[in-house]
């Protein structure tokens, strides 16, 4: 939809335009774009039925043009009343700026015309997993969260943060499911590379930057609200396993730093963030209550609201209380960790009470109304949520305007300037762990960037050989190289299921026999391992062997080969520490900073002090 092309709006009798929500020709003091936000909720608030009430404190799903198993929009918006979506799949601009404008269509209809909020996970980096992350769509591509935290550059992350909100802006996404406030202290946890590192200290200030660029200051149309995640902080999971599956359904705190954990959120809250999400797991050992925090009234209305006076939105982790069924694919069990043997109803109104606003992934009303019908929860409990709720879509300016314009979508996403900026956090990103660059010291003065190195014969592995062929002669067979590149997955264990085999957990080590090839390719040519870190990898048996080792946290190929040739500085530093062996990190506490004995290479490398390698 262009601008030309939005609904028209109403004149006042004094010539103030608004939009007739409810459809009466009369601007109401809802409508009206010169009050108080305070005022318009309030007006609002009362002309609401409790169905309604209901209706906005879900938060579900969506596919853009009804794909897939999800309910379709026109259903969840015209006859359950939903306003809230978390956006799935991965359309071009133009196609997600259309969905939007025609899903406010449809709630423009309804008989309060409250707009769609829509949301999304992070889709700006190279990690790609249903229930965390996606990749594609047009968007200007960065390192992944864990490689800001390695440029430890705060201003140039809140120059990107605010490029990733005018690019969701643009297609009218207007909450990020992000940041991760959570700490790397435990290395096998799966998404460490949504992470802003194992240091406090580097974690708040990234964070900080990062909300500031994506909000923008106090909350308002030019915004992309955050919805910072996962609260008390999701870093200490028990032997690293993930909390959507049972195996991690508890975090721990044997060292008692729990107070650790707590500090990006604190930088987070005084950066402004405008919504919170709670963490699936129990804060097992912590002095809280022994439940999920999405059910935790310890954690959401003691320390959240409590302690830091916390008023923004709580959405719950998505579909602790349900689960989700993709009919003839996967049914997947609910994340309701320490209530598993409350009745639904049970669950609802325990969250509720917890101080959640909105159920994160839920579709039904009934499960609230039902709640407030049996006398579990009251209505006035309700206005308490609605009122956050409805609060950031006032600041957000939705009520006003909630269109955006196709043409300029599609212009705005993936501009030259905004993937030069995205590839700029990507060199910046890269760290130098050992060795030198294949072709010595990194050249200065003009850049030399896809210049052809003649006559050497590059074998790769892992790197597009299209991309490599500008940079020399591909073979095939390492014994016709002069140079080898090969770029590394962080080892992790193979998991049954459909979703359990999108997160990376367990072992950190890589097999045996691979070490050994890897060891043994090393040996026989001057060899550049480039070690993608979406977890702390343990590269112990490769350091002593390669030429020179890499780490790095999303990087295009081009960008990877110039700074193992030489022809780009790497000025990135580890934003956690590389433990030696798997038995290191089985011994260390999860919740502990830089627990891990003896690391090969530690945080802060390489202007830290840092291990032996080998």
């Amino acid at each position: 939809m262009s601008a030309a092309s939005r609904p028209a709006l109403l004149c006042h009798t004094d010539g103030t335009p608004f939009r007739d929500l409810n459809h009466n020709g009369t601007m109401e003091p809802y409508e009206d774009p010169r009050l108080p936000v305070e005022e318009r909720v309030e007006d609002l608030l009362a002309r609401m039925t409790l169905a309604e009430k209901a209706a906005l404190m879900l938060h579900g799903r969506m596919l853009p043009g009804n794909q897939g198993p999800f309910p379709s929009g026109e259903h969840l918006i015209a006859e359950r009343g939903l306003t809230a979506f978390a956006m799935m799949a991965v359309p071009d601009a133009r196609a997600m700026a259309e969905w939007n404008n025609h899903v406010q269509d449809l709630a423009a209809a309804a008989r309060l015309g409250i707009p769609v909020t829509l949301a999304s996970d992070p889709r700006h980096g190279f990690t790609a997993n249903p229930a965390t992350a996606f990749t594609g769509g047009g968007f200007s591509t960065g390192p992944e969260p864990i490689g800001l935290a390695a440029t430890d550059d705060p201003e140039l992350v809140e120059e990107y943060a605010a490029l990733i909100g005018r690019e969701l802006r643009a297609v009218g996404i207007r909450v990020a499911i992000h940041p991760m406030a959570d700490l790397a202290t435990e290395p096998r946890w799966a998404r460490i590379s949504g992470t802003f590192g194992e240091d406090p200290d580097r974690a708040s200030r990234i964070i900080a930057a990062y909300i500031r660029g994506l909000q923008g200051g106090p909350i308002g149309p030019d915004s992309v609200a955050c919805m910072t995640k996962h609260f008390p902080g999701g870093g200490p999971q028990f032997k690293g396993e993930d909390s959507h599956f049972a195996a991690g359904r508890r975090l721990v705190y044997p060292g008692g730093a729990l107070d650790r954990h707590l500090r990006p959120f604190e930088a987070a809250f005084e950066a402004g963030t405008a919504q919170i999400m709670p963490a699936y797991a129990i804060p097992s050992g912590s002095g809280l209550a022994e439940v999920g925090a999405n059910f935790n009234h310890d954690v959401i209305t003691g320390l959240l609201r409590g302690k830091y006076g916390f008023d923004g939105v709580v959405c719950t982790d998505f579909n602790a209380i349900t689960g989700m069924d993709v009919p003839g694919i996967v049914s997947l069990p609910p994340r309701h960790w320490g209530v598993e043997e409350l009745s639904v109803p049970e669950q609802v109104a325990l969250t509720l009470h917890a101080g959640a606003d909105q159920l994160g992934g839920e579709t039904d009303p009934e499960l609230i109304l039902g709640a407030v019908r049996s006398g579990a929860v009251t209505e006035a409990r309700l206005d308490e949520s609605v009122r956050r709720i409805l609060r950031d879509k006032f600041r957000l300016g939705l009520f006003d305007d909630p269109y955006v314009d196709v043409e300029a979508a599609a212009a705005l996403v993936g501009t030259p300037e905004g993937r030069a900026l995205g590839r700029e956090l990507q060199a910046r990103s890269l760290v130098h762990l050992s060795g030198r660059p294949l072709t010595g010291r990194p050249l200065t003065g003009r850049p030399l960037t896809g210049r052809p190195l003649t006559g050497t014969r590059l074998y790769v592995e892992g790197v597009d050989p299209a991309v490599a062929a500008r940079y020399g002669t591909v073979v095939d067979r390492p014994e016709d190289a002069d140079l080898a590149v090969v770029r590394l997955a962080t080892p992790y264990e193979q998991r049954e299921g459909l979703l359990e085999q999108a997160f990376h957990s367990g072992s950190l080590e890589f097999e045996p026999a691979e070490a050994a090839r890897l060891a043994e390719l090393a040996r026989a040519l001057p060899t550049a391992l480039v070690a993608q870190l979406e977890r702390p990898a343990v590269l112990t048996p490769l350091a002593p062997h390669a030429a020179l080792l890499v780490g790095e946290f999303g990087a295009a190929d081009d960008i990877v080969l110039d700074a193992v040739l030489g022809r780009t500085p790497m000025t990135g530093t580890l934003p956690f520490d590389l433990p030696r062996s798997d038995a290191a990190v089985d011994a260390a506490r999860e919740d502990v900073p830089f627990d891990t004995a003896d690391p090969l290479f530690r945080f802060g490398h390489p202007t830290a002090p840092r291990g032996t390698a080998g």
